[in-house]
Parts: C-alpha cells; sequence; structure tokens
C-alpha cells in the first residue's frame, strides 16, 4: 500500500463474486459523498450531501460517460467520523450480477475514486484511530472463522478485550519509566531501596500478565486456525472411509483397489467448537506407479508440517515392514494410532506399538461399523485442550505475530528484573522497559513499521 493517500477517494465491490440479491460498492474518503453524487439520482432529486448521514436513498446509478442508466439502487450516506473508516462512507446496493455490479463501481471510479486495495478499507481505521492493529487483524480472523468458536474469539478481539490487557501492561511499564526518568533527570536524588524493591515487585507482576497472555497462544491458534490432522497408512486400511465418516458424506472414493487415493483430499471439520484441518493422504507403499509414487512423496510432506498424525492400521493383519516404516516415520510427532476393522479377528499386537505412542494414543475402532470414532474425537480433544474454554471472558491470543511479540517483551522484561535485581544504572532499567514497551506496542500497532502494516493488511479481501 505504499505510494496510497489518505486523500484519496477509495472505492471497491464489498461483496462476493457472482450472482445474488443484491451487490455492494463502497465508497470512503473526503470526497465520498460528491463522487457519488455525480452519479446518482435520486427520485426526489435531492443531492446526497444534502442528505442526513446514515440515511438510505432509492434511486438510479447513471453512467457517467453516457448518461445511460446502470441499474435502480439505494445509497446509504454515512458521514465522517461515525463511520468504519472515520472518513465518509457512501454504500451503492444494487442487483448483484456480476456484470452490473462491475458496472457501477466501473462508474464510480470515472467520477475520480481509485480502486481500493486489499483491506485498505479497515486500514484506514486503523490510521484514522477507531481500530488498534489488533482489531483490525481479528476483522480478517471473524471473516476465516471456521467454527462458531472462532469467531466468538475473533469478536473478543474485535470487541478490543486483547488491547485492553496489552495496555493495562503498557501503563504499568510506562509508571516505571516515568519513575526511573525523574531519577535521570534529577541526578542528586539516587533511587532509594524501597524504590528498587517495588519496580523488582512491579517487573514480576508484569511478568505475570504476559506469561498468562501466553498461555492462552497455543489454544488461541488451535480455535483460530484449526489442527492440521493428516491420516496416514498403507492402501486399503480404511483411510478414505474415515474421512468420511468424519464428514458424514461420500468424500473420498472408497473401493478395494489399492491405490485409488493418489493425491491429497483436504477438509475441514468441527469437533465441539475445534476446527480441524483433516487430509486424506494415498497410501504409503513400495509401488512402481510414478503417480502413485508422487502421491505417496506428498504424503509425507504433510505429515511432517501436521500437528497431529492418525496412524491408521488394519488390525486383522500383522503388522509388516512397511508399517514399521511409517510408525518409525512418525515417532516424533504427535500422534494416534488406529487399529481398524475391529470387527474382523484381531491379528495385530499392541504391545509392539507402545514403543511408538502412549498406550492412550492407541485406540480400536471400526469405520464401517461407526464404533470408536466418538473415542477418537474425544482424544484428540484432550490433547490440544485443557480445562474449560470460556471465550466470551477469556482474552486469547490469536495469532503468531502476537505470541513473537509477548515472547521478546517478556525476554525485555527478563533482562529489567536482572538489572533491578543487581543494583543496576537507572538508564539500564530504562533501556530494558523501553524494548518490553516496545514488543508490546507492536501487537497494538503503537510501535510497527510500516512494512509490518502493509504485510497485515495485504492478507484482506478487496472492499473490506
Amino acid at each position: 500500500m505504499k505510494g496510497t493517500s489518505l486523500d484519496d477517494v477509495i472505492a471497491a465491490i464489498s461483496t462476493p463474486a457472482g450472482s445474488g440479491g443484491i451487490g455492494i460498492v463502497r465508497i470512503s474518503g473526503n470526497g465520498a459523498i460528491d463522487v457519488a453524487d455525480k452519479i446518482f439520482k435520486g427520485v426526489r432529486g435531492i443531492k446526497l450531501i444534502d442528505k442526513k448521514s446514515h440515511t438510505v436513498s432509492y434511486g438510479s446509478v447513471y453512467d457517467i460517460k453516457t448518461g445511460k442508466i446502470i441499474d435502480e439502487v439505494l445509497a446509504t450516506v454515512m458521514k465522517a467520523p461515525n463511520t468504519y473508516t472515520k472518513d465518509d462512507i457512501v454504500e451503492i446496493n444494487c442487483h448483484g450480477g456480476t456484470v452490473v455490479v462491475k458496472k457501477v463501481l466501473e462508474s464510480v471510479l470515472n467520477s475520480g475514486a481509485r480502486l481500493a486495495e486489499p483491506g485498505e478499507f479497515t486500514k484506514r481505521a486503523f490510521l484514522n484511530g477507531r481500530i488498534d492493529l489488533s482489531q483490525a487483524e481479528a476483522v480478517i480472523d471473524v471473516i476465516n472463522s471456521k467454527t462458531d468458536m472462532s469467531r466468538q474469539a475473533a469478536v473478543s478481539r474485535l470487541e478490543g478485550k486483547l488491547k485492553k490487557a496489552v495496555n493495562q501492561i503498557r501503563d504499568r511499564l510506562l509508571d516505571m519509566i516515568a519513575s526511573i526518568e525523574v531519577a535521570i533527570d534529577y541526578p542528586e536524588h539516587d533511587i532509594e531501596e524501597e524504590t528498587y524493591n517495588n519496580m523488582y515487585k512491579s517487573s514480576e507482576e508484569v511478568l505475570r500478565d504476559i506469561d498468562r497472555l501466553l498461555e492462552t497462544a497455543d489454544r488461541g491458534k488451535i480455535v483460530q486456525e484449526g489442527i492440521e490432522t493428516v491420516i496416514l497408512g498403507k492402501p486399503n486400511v480404511g483411510k478414505s472411509s474415515l474421512l468420511n465418516r468424519f464428514l458424514e458424506e461420500e468424500r473420498a472414493i472408497v473401493t478395494d483397489i489399492p491405490g485409488t487415493t493418489r493425491d491429497t483430499v483436504e477438509e475441514f471439520m468441527n469437533i465441539d467448537g475445534i476446527p480441524i484441518k483433516i487430509v486424506d493422504t494415498a497410501g504409503i507403499r513400495e509401488t512402481g506407479d510414478i503417480v502413485e509414487k508422487m502421491g505417496v512423496s506428498k504424503s509425507k510432506e504433510y505429515a511432517k508440517k501436521a500437528d497431529l498424525v492418525l496412524m491408521m492400521l488394519d488390525s486383522s493383519r500383522e503388522l509388516d515392514n512397511e508399517d514399521i516404516e511409517i510408525l518409525d516415520f512418525i515417532k516424533d510427532k504427535k500422534s494416534i494410532i488406529l487399529l481398524n476393522k475391529s470387527d474382523l479377528e484381531n491379528k495385530l499386537d499392541k504391545q509392539k506399538l507402545v514403543e511408538y505412542v502412549d498406550k492412550d494414543d492407541i485406540i480400536s475402532l471400526s469405520v464401517k461399523e461407526n464404533e470408536g470414532i466418538e473415542q477418537l474425537t474425544d482424544r484428540i480433544k484432550s490433547m490440544f485442550m485443557t480445562g474449560d474454554v470460556n471465550i466470551s471472558d477469556d482474552v486469547m491470543i490469536g495469532n503468531v505475530r502476537h505470541k513473537n511479540a509477548l515472547y521478546y517483551a517478556r525476554e525485555s522484561m527478563e533482562r529489567a528484573k536482572t538489572t533491578i535485581e543487581t543494583r543496576m544504572p537507572e538508564d539500564f532499567i530504562s533501556m530494558d522497559l523501553q524494548d518490553a514497551l516496545r514488543y508490546l506496542g507492536e501487537i497494538t500497532g503503537e510501535s510497527v513499521d510500516e512494512e509490518i502494516i502493509d504485510r497485515i493488511f495485504s492478507r484482506f479481501c478487496l472492499g473490506k
């Protein structure tokens, strides 16, 4: 977004591409209403600029070049500062056909607006001070939510709960820095022993507050992004059948022919609010088929980066070298071994599996008879989510950027605690506290460079 100006009038389509009941073209900026007035004619002939804020007008949008009507529309006027961006906004609601929405946008652009970049409306809301950076990131999290739990967590951040928690820590740091600056400015007044003790106590309290937030990071990542789960195993052990059972639909092709699944099949599922990205992979075996070989290689790559591996075995057969090879491959991964076909005679020795996973992570099931599936989902939940999750009350870290900033802030506070404990000079203490303050400011956007801001908003869709 480098080179863009806050003085520009920007416009974009805010509804998904394709046919629908309505399509929305959003215009924002100082002069947005004037731009809309050039192409909009209300049935009563009143200009939008003369309308009260947050009112809707019925009329038509015209092609500014030809003067011909494009569509009958509703135009909503929202005047600064009580808008999403804190600038003037006009939203034109037209019929939802692909051609008509693009034609309305084209006329808006020909009237003096420029096409908005991805996330530029939300970026303006941030730059104009309506929201902080953590709230801006929560907008895209709300849009990308896979479950109601992830939506609630994102809405919590959008409401400013993370911002409030971070700012409370920053306020404590600012008080500590202010006390030290007084001592530096007035060297005749040395820091008394009691002051050192108070600062040490405050540093411990700040560390506790940071740790409380960090404790939510892994859980927050799971709630927001989901658990990337890969189903591994030899051909014909029931991997695709398990995926279909999870999804309650025939998503993957199931046959008795080995090697039917040659590529990965990816789907999202929901286990009590936890999003699971589940990947059914090609059966791992030695094969001369070049296409199947590529599928096997892809299966292993997915398994390397997965949060969880579901290793499926056929319990009606003894372990063989191919099974052992897969078990060795997943030995250091978080895994659950599934002994499928428990409705048949068991020929597999469970004791041989204990060296690869904990005994609680060995589950017998029959996908065909729908037995053991509930035990599997309960085990997945217990592996990744501990304790009750109250999204409405919890402040939850939502992404890696926030987590890293907290880690760096914590390291700075540990250094500050040491400098206080060893009675180092005041400016050394102040430097460490300033570092912690800066890292916390990266979460809210108080101290973050333009490149990071551009990268964050580039993840947004056009029109948001």
